[in-house]
């Protein structure tokens, strides 16, 4: 496996791994080739013994071809088997080592890109990577396979030959030109490809909010617009290959057609036998044969070109940044945050051309297009064993906070610290186990509940689940389940509503019982009495855990320790609940329109 990404990989470093496997399937294939070229030499030789009465010679020729014929088929059976033995392993392994490459990306990353571009990469690629590698050595042998018979062919007359070299010459010329054009496209198609995976993705994750606010007129428009865009580009590009198809395949058929002319004008010369034309006239497939081959691993090896681009690209840390972590190991945690002088900028990129001149690079880079700073010198301290909240208008920073405390973003300068220590230095697993974050949407797994539980302490007692599920208010609604704590939830939690995921995941987080956890809006899709009763758990861990919350209803922070006031990427003000609602008249309106509505 990948152990380190400092280390230049590539598919060699693969294929590298099962050496003798390859070995014997191109082993296998030469022995299946070995037969062909046989066969076919064998029966020239019959062709011409027939024509002069040599037909004890041709039956004995027949039985050879036949024994040839069978060592044949069962050469290639032997390559089908060694292919999908070894073929399934390398595609797992790289499928494997690209989803483990996917863990280290930073959350910004995820962002900044569409679902359907990891979905590709990482299941897709792999698979096509390794149908092409096949394609080509099946290719390769048969293009060997039709070079011997054409020169078997030239070996019959010299001026035959000399048009059929030049003739393959120009094809060959063709198919480069055609190559270059290819990977262009490939990768505009294949993006496209990307945004379709990904409009698909969403479109059935929130089937039901289409339904409900009727947007499957305005979702079909959208995915009209998306499809055609790829058809689009995908008809010029095939376009484009299918001009270059044709001007090669009608230059084969008429370059074939004036060799066999030629043929006749030298059996009238006496330069070629009847015997030689004949020959000549049942393998001038060869010729179409060796250039459609070489037109095959042309496509194949573009293709493959694009998508270890695309692949190996998810280790290029300037477009796909990964997590960065320390060595300092972090023991006993108290949960002291502070956030000394931040400075944090979303940034916005796009893909263009590396070289748009270039014929020879196609693979894109990154193109800053905008950006906006949310922080500059940001600076707060919380206490440990604290319950503190965050407040303020909507894009004034709040989750943003959350994120960088949480090592989700970077910062572009300050230091974020816990227990005096700069997060940048905790290794993972320490970082990891301090800090436990429930989110507004918090993703629920295709397990049961009680699965979904252990994720996040694998050893839990049955005790600590239930205690778990009654701190958030999940209890009676399990009870009320046939199967109870072992129902299985379904993709994304689809079985269940909005506040029900919400639960569960701060359920996971009263399990796991680290010294810092998160709230992120964690009880927006709660209704009044399950906010209520998720809000007493909460204020059960005063004095246990470091408790920062971030709050779309501020009746749910009355009982916190502090609040920090934010607006425009500043704390305005710091302050209990009744401290604020008395002397800052910003918070005092936010929670007079709250309860308003």
């Amino acid at each position: 496996m990948l152990k380190n990404k400092e280390k230049k990989i590539g598919l060699l470093t693969y294929l590298k791994r099962y050496k003798f496997g390859i070995f014997l399937y191109i082993l296998s294939y030469i022995l299946a080739s070995v037969c062909s070229i046989f066969m076919t030499i064998i029966l020239a030789s019959t062709i011409e013994g027939v024509t002069l009465g040599h037909f004890s010679q041709a039956i004995t020729n027949m039985l050879i071809i036949l024994a040839l014929a069978f060592g044949k088929r069962l050469f290639w059976h032997l390559t089908n088997v060694i292919y999908q033995k070894y073929a399934t392993k390398i595609m797992s392994e790289l499928n494997l080592d690209l989803a483990k490459q996917a863990f280290k990306l930073n959350s910004k990353t995820y962002a900044d890109h569409d679902t359907g571009t990891f979905v590709q990469r990482i299941v897709t690629d792999p698979e096509r990577v390794v149908m092409h590698l096949a394609d080509i050595i099946a290719v390769l042998f048969d293009i060997i396979t039709a070079l011997i018979i054409v020169i078997y062919i030239t070996t019959l007359n010299v001026y035959v030959g000399l048009a059929i070299v030049a003739l393959l010459a120009v094809c060959l010329v063709i198919e480069l030109r055609r190559k270059v054009s290819r990977r262009k496209y490939n990768w505009q198609v294949r993006k496209a490809s990307d945004t379709i995976n990904s409009l698909t993705t969403e479109i059935v994750r929130s089937e039901k909010d289409i339904k409900s606010l009727g947007l499957e007129q305005k979702l079909s428009q959208i995915s009209k617009t998306a499809y055609e865009n790829y058809k689009k580009i995908s008809y010029k590009a095939e376009i484009i290959d299918t001009s270059f198809w044709s001007s090669r395949n009608l230059l084969i058929e008429l370059g074939t057609i004036a060799i066999l002319i030629m043929g006749v004008y030298f059996i009238d010369l006496g330069l070629l036998t009847l015997a030689a034309f004949m020959i000549l006239y049942s393998n001038n497939g060869s010729l179409y044969q060796f250039v459609w081959g070489i037109a095959m691993i042309v496509n194949a090896w573009a293709d493959i070109r694009v998508c270890t681009d695309r692949m190996f690209g998810l280790f290029d840390n300037r477009e796909f940044v990964c997590e960065k972590f320390g060595n300092t190991k972090v023991e006993n945690v108290t949960g002291k945050i502070e956030f000394r002088n931040v400075s944090f900028t979303f940034r916005e990129y796009e893909s263009v051309p590396l070289n748009k001149k270039s014929k020879k690079k196609a693979k894109p880079e990154r193109k800053l297009v905008s950006e906006n700073q949310i922080f500059k010198k940001l600076s707060f301290k919380i206490k440990p064993n604290t319950t503190v909240a965050f407040v303020g208008k909507s894009g004034s920073g709040k989750s943003t906070i959350l994120n960088l405390m949480s090592k989700m973003y970077e910062v572009d300068s300050g230091k974020i610290l816990i227990d005096d220590v700069n997060i940048n230095d905790f290794d993972k697993q320490s970082l990891r186990k301090a800090i436990s974050l429930v989110n507004q949407f918090p993703y629920i797994f295709d397990m049961t509940i009680k699965d979904n539980l252990l994720l996040a302490k694998q050893d839990a007692t049955n005790q600590e689940l239930w205690d778990a599920i009654e701190h958030a208010s999940l209890k009676d609604f399990v009870f009320s389940l046939p199967k109870g704590i072992d129902t299985k939830v379904g993709e994304s939690g689809i079985k269940l509503s909005g506040g029900q995921k919400q639960r569960l995941a701060i359920a996971r987080a009263f399990l796991r019982n680290s010294p810092i956890i998160i709230f992120d809006e964690s009880t927006s899709s709660l209704d009044n009495f399950a906010q209520e009763e998720v809000k007493k758990s909460i204020d059960g861990l005063k004095g246990k855990s470091t408790v920062v919350i971030v709050a779309h209803r501020l009746s749910t922070i009355r009982n916190v320790d502090q609040i920090f006031f934010l607006e425009n990427g500043k704390i305005e003000d710091i302050g209990t609940f009744d401290e604020l609602f008395k002397n800052n008249a910003k918070f005092k309106n936010m929670f007079y329109a709250e309860n308003l509505n």
